[in-house]
């Protein structure tokens, strides 16, 4: 005897099953965190059909030529050798997010009719940026390309990657999408009327209670598509990778190059890193679960460690950690980087062992030789002073952030695809991580070859003693400038 019950669902397909003979639209695919996504859909679900990513011409290279240069990129090492032709699923699609129609074109759009999910990663990622091209990248940038997706039959999913400090002014952030303290429309008019050159005081209270033009637009940006939810559908490589200078890899890379010395910091305080290929694997598990559900509202996820968090001083551990065991080859002084928290202490310590020493090789130079460099070491100190001026704001506080979305997503998913999709946390060494991220901070931002490593090792050894001497010495002289 055989029954059949109609009101049991039919198991949900795998990630690789949901996704196998799809195409996925990537804008922003070139980015950090973009080159990331495309190398996990291509080594996890290999049986996707086409990866569409939008790229406009930049620094005179044309699309097509930047689409050869991104697989040429380290990301893809691992595919390059195990499963070469996975890189010809990549297919570029003119366009530009600053652009009305994003600028793409009635064929292209055509093409981007067989695409059901989408990854919205484009934006400007500058802290500093001025408000009306922050505005014109991080919202309506978003408006556009819903607008697009509006025009795509097959829509399933749309992913719009923001950023936690959004909502910054709250203390627990929660997975929602927080109320606009005025209509999106007028807002957005009056940051696209705002002059490039408007006073920085004048940005600070139009963006007031955020803290840069970078997270007052993202806030936007998610005000956005919860308000475009009514129009018809939802809304790895290996360890150490990486390939720019924001945020916390700036600073480590300044820090192991021997030019930064003292932090606006407090280094007890949490700090909200996340591993990227995490992040990654919870954005390809939430698109899954958007189309699988056919959610007819925005979900919100938070991306968090705050269950198994790390501090800005286990990181800065592993920093002198690594570069006492991997010097840097063209370090001009030994890493070594003082947290506080006192305006007066950080201004007094960054005179003393930045702002002199900086001026005073910048004289040098300008006396004893005629050589030229990309930037002088005056202008190079004010973009540590900008780069801490931006950071200090994250490095003094902290937050927490809901994650029961993630969680239960996590909770969700079968035991084949939690082994490929890494959505917990917990599993995180930190120590591990952080060896590794400041490792890569060498390897792949500053191209240190590990070849060069017993002559590093007895330059730095120099140094170290250099740098001991001066500590010794400096306190004296002050004292005796002082007394005597």
């Amino acid at each position: 005897m055989v029954f059949l019950r109609e009101d049991v669902p039919a198991p949900a397909p795998s990630i690789p099953q949901f996704f196998a003979g799809r195409s996925v639209f990537i804008t922003g695919a070139t980015g950090f965190m973009g080159k990331v996504l495309v190398e996990r859909l291509l080594s996890t679900c290999r049986e996707v059909r086409k990866l569409f990513l939008l790229m406009r011409s930049k620094a005179g290279a044309k699309p097509q030529d930047r689409l050869l240069a991104l697989k040429r990129s380290q990301v893809f090492d691992v595919i390059r050798e195990r499963c070469p032709a996975q890189l010809d699923k990549l297919v570029v699609v003119c366009g530009d997010i600053t652009k009305p129609g994003l600028s793409i074109s009635p064929d292209s759009l055509a093409e981007l009719e067989e695409v059901s999910v989408v990854f919205n990663f484009a934006a400007t990622v500058r802290f500093d940026e001025a408000l009306r091209p922050a505005a014109e990248k991080n919202v309506l940038s978003v408006i556009r390309l819903l607008e697009l997706c509006d025009q795509l039959p097959g829509i399933q999913a749309f992913v719009q990657v923001s950023t936690g400090y959004s909502n910054s002014e709250h203390e627990l952030v929660a997975e929602r999408v927080y109320p606009l303290p005025s209509a999106l429309a007028n807002m957005l008019a009056s940051t696209l009327a705002t002059p490039d050159n408007t006073s920085d005081e004048e940005v600070k209270r139009i963006i007031s209670p955020k803290p840069n033009t970078y997270t007052y637009t993202k806030m936007m940006g998610e005000a956005a598509v919860a308000e475009h939810r009514t129009r018809g559908y939802p809304k790895h490589p290996f360890p150490g990778w990486i390939d720019n200078y924001n945020g916390p890899s700036g600073v480590i890379f300044i820090a192991i190059s021997g030019l930064l010395h003292v932090l606006r910091c407090i280094g007890y305080k949490r700090a909200d890193l996340l591993p990227v290929d995490m992040a990654i694997d919870t954005l390809i598990a939430v698109a899954w679960e958007t189309a699988i559900d056919n959610a007819p509202s925005v979900r919100v996820y938070n991306c968090s460690t705050s269950e198994n968090p790390t501090t800005w001083k286990d990181l800065r551990a592993a920093l002198f950690d690594v570069c006492g065991e991997y010097p840097l080859a063209d370090a001009v002084w030994y890493p070594t980087c003082i947290f506080t928290k006192s305006r007066f202490i950080y201004e007094t310590v960054k005179l003393l062992v930045q702002t002199i020493p900086f001026h005073v090789i910048e004289y040098m130079m300008r006396i004893f030789t005629q050589q030229k460099t990309r930037m002088s070491p005056i202008k190079l100190h004010g973009r540590l002073c900008v780069m801490n001026n931006v950071l200090e704001y994250f490095m003094t506080r902290e937050w927490a952030f809901g994650t029961d979305n993630v969680r239960r997503l996590h909770a969700r998913l079968s035991h084949a695809d939690a082994a490929t999709f890494n959505l917990d946390p917990s599993t995180i060494d930190w120590k591990e991580h952080h060896r590794n991220f400041v490792r890569g901070c060498q390897l792949y931002l500053s191209k240190d070859n590990p070849d060069n490593l017993p002559r590093s090792r007895k330059r730095m050894r120099r140094i170290y003693l250099i740098h001991r001497t001066v500590t010794i010495l400096l306190p004296l002289l002050l004292i005796y400038a002082c007394f005597f």
